[in-house]
C-alpha cells in the first residue's frame, strides 16, 4: 500500500485545528451529566462556564485553551505501507504540527521550547510533537492524536510499588497531591506493569479512549480492570475535590486503565490526567487520501445560562485600593473592569532578578495598587483583541510572589487552581489577594477583554507582559488577605458532605 507523505501532513494539520475548537461529544455529555447533578454552587458555576465556552468555541471556530497543548500521536504503521517521498515520520509528523499552529485562520499558541535545562528558546511553530511508532499487520495506519496542556502533564504520577500494595490506595493518596492545576472535571488514565516507562506510555495512551465509565456501570464489571476503574471513580469522586478544586460531587468524569505483564519483583504504576481542554482525534490512512474530519451537530451542546451579575461584586480596577480587597470575602464571585497586567513564569523571573539588582521595571509596567493576571494568550486572529486567553497554573509562580508583592506594590494575582504554602504565606504576610479564573474557559474569559498591547519583554513571545482593559471579566476570590484559602475549604466540606450521604444509605 502506497501512502503519500502529504497525506499524512495535512491529516496532522487537519485533526489538531479540528480538535482545537471542538471537544469530544462524549466528553460533553460527560460535563453535562456531572453539570445537571453537581450541588456545589461554585463547582456548577465553573461546569457552566466550560460547556459555555465549549459551545462559543465550536461556533467560532478558536482555541477551547489557550495552552493549545503539546502534540502527542501514536502511530500503528502497517508492515506493508510503503511511503511516497523520503520524509521520515516524525518529520511528516512535525510538518503538519507546524502548519496547523501557523495556520492565519485559527493561530494556536506556540508553547514548546528547544533546550529545555538551559535557553529555553520558542521553536515557534510548536514542533517537535512527541510521537510514538508500532508496526503492525496490515496496509494502512492508524493515528491517534492529542494536543496536551501543560496543566495536566505536570501532573503526572509514577510510583513503583510493591506487588503486595493497593493500587486503588495510591490512586486516593496521590490525586490530591496534583491540587487542581489539572482543570478537573477530567479523566485519569492509568498504566499498569510493563516497566516504568511502559506504565507512563500506557497512561497517556489510555486517554484517547472514549468517555464510557457510566456504560461500564450499568451493564456491569467484567474483568478486574473494569473493577478497578468503578472503584477508583468512586473513591476519587468521594474526596469532594469538585471542578476547579472548588468543592462538589465530580472531581473526574472516567477512569482509563490499561495493563501489559510485569517483573515478579514490580508494580509499576502510572497515572495522567487529562483536563477540562481534553483534546484528542483517531483517524486512518489507506492510501485514499487526506483523512476527513465531520463537524459534529451543535445541538450536541446543551443551552446553558450563566449569569453571575445579581451575586456579583463588581470591580473598578482603576481605582483599586487596599481597603477594597480587604473586604473581599472567599469565594466571592467578582466582576473585574480596568486595567490589568500579565505575566507568567519566564517575566516572574526577569521581574525577580530585575527587582534584586535594584533595577527599574521597564516602562508600562506599574503594579501598584494592580492585580497581575497569570496567561499566555493566543494571538489574535481578524478583528479580535486578542485570542483564548485563560489562566495558567498559579501555583507555578508562588516561589516568585513574596518578592513580587515586596518590591512592586502589587495587591492581588489572578490564575487558575490553588495556591501553595508559600504562596499562601506570602498572601498573608503583605495582605494582598489570590483571584481564580477559570481554566478550560478561555475563549469565554477572552470576550471580556477590549483592549490589549505588549508591554514589556516582547521576546518572551506569549510570555510577554501584556496590558489587558477588561470589562465584567469573572473571578472567585480564592484567597483573602488573611489566607483564607477556598481550594482548602471547599473540598473539605464536600467530602465531609459525601461522606455523610454514604453513611445515611447504609444505615
Amino acid at each position: 500500500m502506497l501512502i503519500r507523505s502529504e497525506d499524512l501532513i495535512q491529516s496532522v494539520a487537519d485533526a489538531l485545528q479540528y480538535i482545537s475548537y471542538y471537544h469530544p461529544i462524549d466528553f460533553i455529555r460527560a460535563v453535562h451529566k456531572a453539570y445537571e447533578m453537581e450541588e456545589s454552587p461554585a463547582a456548577k458555576d465553573a461546569m457552566a462556564q466550560i460547556l459555555i465556552n465549549s459551545r462559543l468555541c465550536a461556533e467560532g471556530k478558536r482555541p477551547i485553551c489557550q495552552d493549545t497543548g503539546i502534540v502527542c500521536v501514536f502511530l500503528d504503521i502497517g508492515m506493508d505501507v510503503q511511503w511516497e517521498g523520503d520524509q521520515l515520520i516524525e518529520e511528516m509528523v512535525n510538518e503538519g504540527v507546524r502548519r496547523a499552529y501557523l495556520d492565519p485562520d485559527n493561530t494556536l499558541r506556540a508553547s514548546i521550547l528547544s533546550d529545555p535545562a538551559g535557553a529555553r528558546k520558542n521553536s515557534k511553530d510548536n514542533t517537535p510533537a512527541v510521537v510514538h511508532t508500532r508496526i503492525v499487520r496490515g496496509a494502512g495506519v492508524n493515528v491517534m492524536l492529542a494536543a496536551k496542556g501543560g496543566g495536566s502533564e505536570n501532573k503526572s504520577k509514577l510510583a513503583m510499588l510493591n506487588p503486595s500494595d493497593s493500587i486503588v490506595d495510591w490512586v486516593e493518596r496521590t490525586v490530591p497531591q496534583m491540587g487542581a492545576g489539572w482543570c478537573p472535571p477530567g479523566m485519569l488514565g492509568i498504566g499498569i506493569g510493563g516497566t516504568a516507562e511502559k506504565a507512563m506510555l500506557m497512561s497517556k495512551r489510555s486517554l484517547m479512549d472514549p468517555i464510557d465509565i457510566h456504560e461500564l456501570r450499568m451493564k456491569g464489571p467484567s474483568s478486574r480492570l473494569d473493577e478497578l476503574r468503578l472503584e477508583i471513580m468512586e473513591r476519587v469522586n468521594a474526596l469532594g475535590i469538585g471542578a476547579q478544586g472548588l468543592g462538589g460531587l465530580t472531581t473526574v468524569l472516567d477512569v482509563k486503565i490499561l495493563d501489559y505483564p510485569t517483573h515478579a519483583a514490580s508494580l509499576p504504576v502510572a497515572m495522567i490526567p487529562n483536563c477540562a481542554a481534553t483534546r484528542h482525534a483517531h483517524f486512518h490512512l489507506d492510501g485514499s487520501g487526506v483523512a476527513e474530519f465531520s463537524p459534529p451537530n451543535l445541538t450536541e451542546w446543551p443551552q446553558i445560562k450563566w449569569d453571575v451579575g445579581p451575586r456579583a461584586r463588581r470591580v473598578n480596577l482603576d481605582k483599586l485600593t487596599p481597603e477594597q480587597t480587604a473586604a473581599w470575602l472567599p469565594g466571592e464571585t467578582l466582576l473585574l473592569s480596568g486595567t490589568i497586567l500579565t505575566g507568567r513564569d519566564a517575566a516572574h523571573k526577569r521581574l525577580v532578578g530585575m527587582i534584586a539588582e535594584g533595577i527599574d521595571l521597564p516602562e508600562g509596567v506599574n503594579f501598584k495598587n494592580k492585580l497581575i493576571y497569570y496567561v499566555g494568550p493566543v494571538d489574535a486572529v481578524r478583528d479580535e483583541v486578542i485570542g483564548p486567553a485563560g489562566p495558567t497554573t498559579a501555583t507555578r509562580m508562588d516561589k516568585f510572589t513574596d518578592a513580587i508583592l515586596a518590591g512592586t506594590g502589587l495587591i492581588g494575582m489572578i490564575g487558575k487552581a490553588e495556591r501553595g504554602k508559600i504562596g499562601v504565606d506570602a498572601i498573608r504576610k503583605h495582605r494582598a489577594v489570590y483571584l481564580m479564573a477559570v481554566g478550560g474557559a478561555a475563549f469565554l474569559v477572552s470576550q471580556a477583554i477590549r483592549k490589549s498591547k505588549v508591554v514589556a519583554f516582547a521576546d518572551l513571545g506569549m510570555e510577554a507582559i501584556h496590558e489587558f482593559v477588561v470589562e465584567d471579566m469573572p473571578v472567585t476570590v480564592a484567597v483573602d488577605v488573611n489566607g483564607a484559602a477556598v481550594h482548602q475549604t471547599g473540598p473539605k466540606i464536600w467530602k465531609e458532605k459525601i461522606a455523610e450521604r454514604k453513611i445515611l444509605n447504609f444505615t
